[in-house]
């Protein structure tokens, strides 16, 4: 299997529009790390990632009376930018259907490049069913984002690049995963040549198709996906992936949302570039193998696999990018409700920076506080912190991994109410369009009052609500199938300990 690999990728035809991408050092990471760390910068191809190579590459593979038809893909991520691309320059009419809630600003970039945009559908599943009904009225070749050999081959020369820019020491390579198909190249490819550097895939928590897969030992499907990081947000790897994976990949880590803005965040502190969620993956992947491993003095490359990313996304990833380096803990803390405690609560907290307060009043005993606290992962850790405001006398729950509180609750304290009743708590996370708020609205009211509701777009891809709705005790067990009903992913956030804390 290898050896077959390894001759498409010498003989795939990508730099008839992809450039060979530079290796680039990463000092301040390096530096801190005590490893050196490399990146590959395939978001500096002409579509902004690596996509345009596996798409350009199946183009070429295909017969005369193929390219003729015309070809066909659903897509709403960088596959599209980079099919279009690809098409565009061999004469080659594209279709690509997206859904109808991709952002208008991918929708845009798509139709520059020559390609026929068709919206079809709100998911992508809806727009993948019309694609290949496309494929048989009108007798165009699909082409797969990641699950074809010729696919597979043309990322590949990823690592035949990395082999040649960097033939001194490399200790691993940290691939960003969502189908499959670029960690499959670079393994392929990899192990039949130097098969002591580990190929490392690295996966979102929220969308780890690869990992639950070599858990499993086969392809399994994901119940939900997280959007975050859109351009790897797939449900299960794939055939011809997941074969090359099984057996060559020597292992796959995933990292947080939070860790993943502090990624981001790394490598523009290096290079001054701005990558996209799934771009980040392989430097966040580097990091939680060396604070696993205690490494020291090791050469690792991780794949900056694209740039395509929404300019007002970037307000949520500063917000998070701290609390993934762990310099920020936010913190619900209980004061007594008495002269003087705002005082004795400051001097605990000591010279620390706050980066959030918020007080509510709770009775006439106590009071509460949403506090974020700037900390120091060695020399001022949060468990640190929080086992020092105990000590003085302060209750106190760690919020920093709750994704309700750093979600939603920091941007709504405001109590409790002591007239609801039977109230049950939901977070949704749904892809945006316009409208799309008014509908989710309309749906989730039609049966039971909402109590509570806060919404959040984060980078106009999607969008984020909790919401409080009044439940009686005896109509609980219908609450599931109702909101599976809206077609949005969901979590039961009920017994949320900050949800009960601030507002339940």
């Amino acid at each position: 299997m290898l050896e077959t690999y390894v001759k498409k990728i010498l003989c795939s035809r990508v730099y008839d529009v992809a450039v060979e991408t530079p290796i680039h050092p990463a000092p301040f990471l390096s530096e801190r790390l005590g490893n050196t760390v490399l990146l590959k910068r395939e978001d500096l191809q002409p579509v902004f990632s690596f996509k345009i190579r596996g798409a350009y590459n199946k183009l070429a593979q295909l017969t005369d009376e193929q390219r003729a038809k015309g070809v066909v893909a659903a897509s709403a991520g960088n596959h599209a930018q980079g099919l279009a691309y690809a098409a565009r320059h061999m004469g080659v009419k594209a279709t690509i259907v997206m859904p109808r809630t991709t952002p208008e600003i991918k929708v845009k970039a798509v139709r520059a490049r020559g390609a026929k945009v068709v919206l079809h559908g709100d998911a992508f599943d809806e727009a993948l069913a019309h694609s290949q009904k496309l494929v048989k009225d009108k007798g165009f070749t699909y082409i797969h984002p990641y699950d074809d050999p010729d696919t597979i081959a043309g990322q590949g020369t990823v690592a035949m690049e990395i082999l040649r820019q960097h033939q001194g020491r490399l200790d691993a390579i940290f691939v960003p995963v969502g189908g499959g198909g670029l960690v499959a190249g670079i393994a392929a490819y990899v192990k039949y040549l130097r098969p002591e550097i580990k190929v490392i895939g690295v996966e979102p928590t929220e969308a780890a198709c690869l990992k639950a897969a070599m858990d499993a030992g086969e392809r399994v499907v994901l119940s939900q996906v997280g959007l975050f990081a859109d351009g790897v947000a797939v449900a299960q790897i794939g055939e011809h992936t997941f074969e090359v994976c099984r057996h060559y990949v020597d292992e796959v880590i995933t990292v947080s949302t939070d860790e993943m803005c502090a990624a981001i965040k790394d490598i523009y502190d290096d290079t001054r570039s701005i990558c996209e969620p799934a771009g980040c993956l392989g430097v966040a992947g580097i990091k939680k193998y060396v604070e696993r491993e205690g490494c020291e003095g090791q050469v690792f490359i991780a794949i900056d696999s694209g740039a395509n990313v929404n300019f007002d996304r970037l307000r949520h990833v500063a917000e998070r990018a701290e609390i993934g380096e762990k310099r920020e803990a936010l913190l619900a803390v209980t004061i007594p409700e008495r002269p003087g405690s705002f005082k004795a609560f400051c001097q605990a907290i000591g010279k620390r920076s706050i980066t959030e307060f918020n007080y509510r009043y709770h009775d006439n005993s106590e009071a509460h506080i949403f506090v974020g606290v700037q900390t120091h992962p060695e020399s001022d850790p949060r468990d640190a912190l929080v086992a020092m405001l105990c000590e003085q006398g302060f209750p106190v729950m760690d919020l920093t991994d709750n994704e309700l509180a750093k979600l939603h609750i920091r941007h709504m304290v405001g109590g409790h109410s002591a007239h609801v009743t039977d109230e049950v708590v939901f977070r949704f996370e749904f892809p945006e369009r316009p409208g799309a708020l008014f509908n989710f609205l309309s749906k989730l009211g039609g049966r039971w009052n909402i109590s509570m509701f806060h919404y959040r777009n984060h980078g106009a891809a999607y969008g984020r609500v909790v919401a409080g709705l009044q439940v009686p005790e005896v109509e609980r067990h219908l609450v599931p199938e109702a909101l599976q009903s809206i077609g949005y992913q969901y979590w039961d956030e009920t017994d949320n300990p900050a949800y009960k804390l601030y507002l339940g």
